[in-house]
């Protein structure tokens, strides 16, 4: 892959500056960057979604590329046809089959010799591209990649649409895996993997024959895989290709930040001798303004070549202050019961209450219905029987795991219409999220997820909400971003019902009693058996035994 004077800007806001760099087959590239660099935005100019502004990307012509997107709903135009048949059209074997018959029996009955050689030729074309997709060991190929992957076989015969985000994230990236494209394009991969999936991916991702490139902010995931780290500057808005993983691109970042440190401070001192010898000398004898004349060039050529020192990330920084104090219960769940069919009912009889100021972490494998039961409270869903119970006084601010509640056609401003507060005021709030300047006029839907996710937050921390219902609100979120949301979050004084799978975020919650999904059963907080649940893929038939 050679990138060749990328230029790339939307509106006023430049995102790449004349970016010059060459990627190798096979390298193994870890992309990274803050919130909002452009990470996504270069996947897209790669897929060709985008074009820049000037320069170019050049690949070998006909390269096939394979995306996993964070939010996997935006890539996945039809959710009516069943899991196995999804992860089936990854190859398009039938396809080729279909049109390898179909010249077969063109060149049968053709008498031109020159359309006959024409159609031959098209015929080896078209049996090269099922060679390259294995087509006799493709069914076998499948089933080792969803054994290794953890997808149960259950969930084969599901309807695409009925999976929860999580597991529609596992059967994206086997489908992705089985495709085989020579360049895979991972964003975010392990925000919904299991500790044994992601072992299986770190494998075979390490000994994958092509070229990946993956945004993660998944540091341990990184150090496994990848061979080269990219970083991508916000504020330079320039690209730098690293040799080796993120641990090894930490200490060259940090060699070179403590030699620029050392060169910076001895070019301040030499700055500051020869602007006092420039004030001493200036003004006076013949001989003495050459001396000074001298120096301002010097200093001239000093400021020139001045070091000028990355500037560090700002932080997000926000509080979630409540309207009013809720009942002594703000809710409570009696014999509860649903399900998406008759036959595929996610829980029966269930019954937990929230205490005023409890944090309550619900844990489960992918698929058991916790993001369901979030939304069965917010009312987006109707229990088959039972009855939620919520406070006259309880009043709910809901994080959406996949961002639904956003509204992308609408700039960021917008989607705070139905808040009354100034425009001002709003600005200057925005900014706490590292929201500024023409920034607030983007649309949601060209914004990264990371970006979406601060957005959503904004919009929890202005609701004045007694209990916040979390789905996984540290997806998609830089590991500093995550550590500032989880002290706001423990320091909020209403109720919280949460769903996580990351054991450092919820650590740090203050959580008190978990509820424990098929089963019901609530126990009051243990890390062993969420680390138990997150290493096993939460899986609780394994439990059970």
């Amino acid at each position: 892959m050679n990138i060749k004077d990328l230029t790339m800007s939307f509106g006023t806001q430049d995102i790449f500056d004349d970016i010059n760099l060459q990627i190798k087959d096979k390298e193994k590239v870890g992309i990274i960057g803050v919130n909002g660099a452009g990470k996504s935005t270069f996947f897209k100019l790669i897929m060709g979604k985008l074009e820049p502004d000037k320069g170019k990307i050049i690949l070998k012509p006909g390269t096939r590329i394979g995306f996993l997107p964070q939010v996997i709903s935006d890539e996945i135009p039809n959710m009516d046809i069943s899991v196995f048949d999804f992860l089936l059209d990854g190859r398009p074997i039938k396809k080729l089959e279909k049109e390898l018959s179909e010249a077969y029996t063109d060149a049968s009955i053709e008498t031109d010799e020159k359309k006959l050689k024409f159609i031959m030729k098209r015929i080896g074309k078209l049996q090269e591209k099922l060679e390259y997709y294995e087509v006799y060991n493709a069914e076998n190929i499948l089933l080792k990649i969803v054994t290794g992957m953890n997808i149960d076989s259950d969930l084969l015969d599901m309807r695409l649409g009925d999976l929860s985000g999580g597991q529609k994230s596992k059967v994206a990236f086997a489908r992705l895996l089985y495709s085989n494209p020579e360049i895979l394009l991972l964003d975010e991969p392990t925000n919904h993997l299991d500790m044994d999936s992601k072992d299986y991916i770190i494998q075979y991702l390490k000994h994958y024959n092509g070229m990946v490139l993956v945004i993660s902010h998944d540091i341990e995931f990184l150090d496994q895989v990848t061979t080269q780290t990219l970083y991508v500057d916000k504020t330079t808005h320039k690209m730098e290709l690293f040799p080796g993983n993120y641990e090894k691109y930490i200490k060259i970042r940090n060699e070179r930040l403590k030699t620029q440190e050392r060169i910076l401070d001895k070019q301040l001192k030499e700055e500051e001798k020869l602007k006092k010898i420039i004030a001493k000398y200036i003004g006076g004898n013949e001989k003495k303004a050459r001396i000074a004349k001298d120096r301002q060039k010097k200093l001239a050529r000093l400021e020139e070549n001045k070091i000028t020192l990355e500037k560090k990330q700002k932080l997000t920084h926000f509080k979630i202050k409540i309207n009013q104090q809720s009942g002594i219960l703000p809710l409570k769940c009696e014999n509860l019961c649903f399900g998406y069919n008759k036959e595929h009912i996610l829980f029966d009889n269930l019954t937990f209450d929230l205490s005023r100021g409890e944090k309550f972490l619900i844990v489960g494998e992918n698929g058991v219905g916790k993001s369901t039961l979030l939304k069965l409270i917010m009312g987006y869903l109707k229990p088959v029987r039972g009855e939620i119970l919520i406070n006259e006084k309880t009043e709910l601010g809901y994080y959406a795991q996949e961002h639904e509640l956003l509204d992308n056609e609408k700039s960021i401003l917008e989607n705070f219409d139905n808040f009354n507060i100034s425009v001002k005021e709003l600005r200057s709030f925005l900014g706490n999220f590292l929201f500024t300047g023409d920034d607030v006029y983007k649309k949601v839907k060209y914004l990264s997820p990371g970006e979406r996710s601060r957005v959503a937050l904004a919009k929890l921390a202005l609701t004045g909400a007694n209990l916040l219902i979390l789905d996984e609100p540290t997806n998609h979120l830089d590991p500093q971003t995550q550590e500032i949301i989880a002290k706001t979050f423990r320091d909020y004084e209403g109720t919280m019902l949460v769903v996580s799978h990351n054991i450092e975020f919820v650590d740090n919650l203050g959580i008190e009693r978990m509820l424990m999904l098929p089963s019901g059963e609530i126990k009051y907080y243990d890390r062993n058996i969420v680390l138990y649940y997150q290493e096993l893929n939460n899986n609780y038939k394994k439990k059970k035994n």
